[in-house]
């Protein structure tokens, strides 16, 4: 076997309430102002930051975690880790003495064991195991990945061992599992809701092993939760009370900020940097975003089938004019389908020129007709990777305009827009995405492989070329090999265009001075465990 260890208050106002009185104010506390409802509270279900923050981020754990503000992925349910010599058996052994939320709505009667990795990972492989029968429901990102098609089966050792065997060698897999869809669900707590009748609680009424146990949630309103007291690392857990308070407002965000109602929150508007900046109360960490904001174009639906169409479409954007406008000064202008923080990135991409005379030229000669309708869809809440989608969409609608091509703006609660992306309803669609976990596959695989269609791939865009590329790239462990690989899979993407790059920004993370702890993650999470409000 060859080793692959990792190195081991005051009265709160929301929303119109005062918890007051003398426990309160001895309580420690602290208000997230976050920008958006989860869908839910599986996260397996889901792939957004807004589902993750919400969920993963506060009230579970992964067999590995990544570190604190890093990419290293270091032990966290399992405290080690080793691979077979072949690369394609890998055992995790498990961390003793961790302890499931007690919760009005259930009562644990035992700690975390190797049963709840199997029951967290073959609910996502069989879809005849009896609670995903109970509670049908798709796993987006795990299947986007292929996982559901590589690991071949999941064993218990004993009470503290589990393996996993792959059907090929993914050179990703430790990275893959400290991802936020693969948390560690309870199987008591699953058997319990089975024998209810109630498997459907599972998304609602959640239970984890995380730093914090759910309380309460009032869609578009409020997140409550309580400091787990049993936490397996207790030194993380520094408050009481964990708020999250709802708006998709970025504005009304900024003015609780700043009037102390909340002591942290995130997407601020360009506009508004120099102001908060200034602010004496106030820290404005920020460091370069490891993501991509961008235009996916539905490749299903005519006349975006055509590559000399998309093309044509690229080509008609001003994108410089865009970043000016939508991100002053905190972002720069996007050539590839990744960033270039990413490791495999391919310099040699240029993108194309801003030039709406040879983009009318190529729509005519593709036969597109003057006056072409199609959608184009702008997400309702604020992103690290796109801090305005509205009024992006208009400039893209005005650009395309020019060219004779008529775009109907669309948007839904995004939830609703994410789920509908995923059908394939949209022409096109204005999407991003921020690394999950620092390998050049969560980009080339994940958004846009013939694995990904029916989820985060919402250009349904299916190369056989490509694909070969990128499952070759995985599938061998030669870092040499992997960055070649991608770079040529790279260059089928710029020649196919399946969306139109558009900027990298800057990440800002406004919070209060009392906020202690607090670290900006590379992949947009917003992670409260070690954070400490001390006004």
């Amino acid at each position: 076997m060859r080793k692959m260890r990792r190195n081991p208050l005051h009265a709160l106002a929301f929303g119109g309430l005062l918890l007051a009185g003398s426990a309160a104010q001895a309580a420690s506390s602290l208000v997230y102002c976050s920008e958006g409802s989860p869908a839910g509270f599986d996260p397996g279900q889901y792939t957004t930051g807004t589902d993750y923050d919400a969920t993963s981020e506060t009230l579970f754990n992964r067999l590995v975690q990544f570190q604190r503000g890093g990419t290293e992925a270091q032990p966290a349910l399992a405290q080690s880790w080793e691979t077979s010599a072949d690369g394609k058996t890998w055992t995790f052994h498990l961390r003793p003495g961790v302890k499931f939320h007690t919760t009005d709505y259930f009562k644990p009667t035992r700690e975390f064991n190797a049963d709840d990795v199997l029951f967290t990972f073959n609910r996502m492989l069989d879809k005849e195991q009896p609670f995903r029968k109970a509670y049908p429901t798709e796993f987006p990102y795990f299947t986007d990945m292929g996982l559901d098609r590589n690991i071949a089966r999941v064993g218990k050792v004993d009470e503290h061992t589990v393996t996993f065997t792959l059907n090929e060698v993914d050179a990703a897999f430790v990275q893959n599992l400290a991802m936020n869809f693969a948390v560690i669900q309870s199987a008591e707590y699953s058997d319990q809701l089975l024998k209810q009748g109630k498997p459907g609680e599972i998304n609602q009424k959640p239970i984890g092993t995380g730093p914090f146990v759910f309380s309460r949630y009032q869609k578009d309103a409020m997140i409550r939760f309580k400091g787990n007291k049993d936490y397996w690392k207790p030194e993380d857990v520094k408050v009481d009370n964990l708020v999250f308070a709802i708006n998709t407002d970025a504005s009304v965000r900024m003015q609780k900020l700043k009037a102390g109602e909340c002591q942290i929150t995130l997407n601020p508007r360009p506009a508004d940097l120099e102001a908060l900046k200034q602010d004496p109360n106030l820290n404005m960490p920020s460091q370069p975003g490891f993501n991509l904001g961008y235009l996916a174009y539905n490749v299903t639906h005519a006349p975006l089938d055509k590559t000399d169409v998309r093309r044509a479409l690229d080509m008609a954007l001003n994108k410089q004019a865009i970043i000016d406008a939508i991100y002053q000064g905190a972002g720069q202008l996007a050539v590839n389908a990744m960033p270039p923080t990413q490791w495999s990135y391919d310099q040699s991409i240029k993108g194309q020129a801003y030039d709406p005379e040879q983009a009318r030229a190529l729509l005519k000669q593709a036969g597109v007709a003057e006056g072409t309708e199609i959608t184009l869809w702008a997400m309702p809440v604020q992103r690290p990777y796109n801090p305005n989608a509205k009024l992006m969409a208009e400039m893209i609608q005005a650009d395309w305009a020019k060219v004779g091509i008529k775009a109907k703006i669309v948007t839904y609660e995004w939830g609703e827009y994410i789920k509908r992306a995923h059908a394939g309803e949209h022409d096109a669609m204005l999407f991003g995405w921020t690394g999950d976990n620092g390998d050049p596959d969560n980009w080339l695989g994940t958004l846009y492989g013939c694995d990904s269609v029916s989820g985060n791939n919402v250009s349904k865009w299916c190369d056989a070329a490509y694909d070969k590329l990128v499952r070759q790239a995985k599938a061998t462990t030669d870092h040499g090999q992997r960055v070649a690989l991608y770079q040529k899979a790279q260059q089928l993407l710029a020649q196919q265009l399946p969306i139109s790059p558009i900027a990298h920004s800057t990440v800002y993370q406004p919070m209060r001075k009392s906020v202690q702890g607090f670290l900006i993650s590379p992949f947009g999470r917003n992670s409260f465990y070690g954070v400490a409000n001390q006004p």
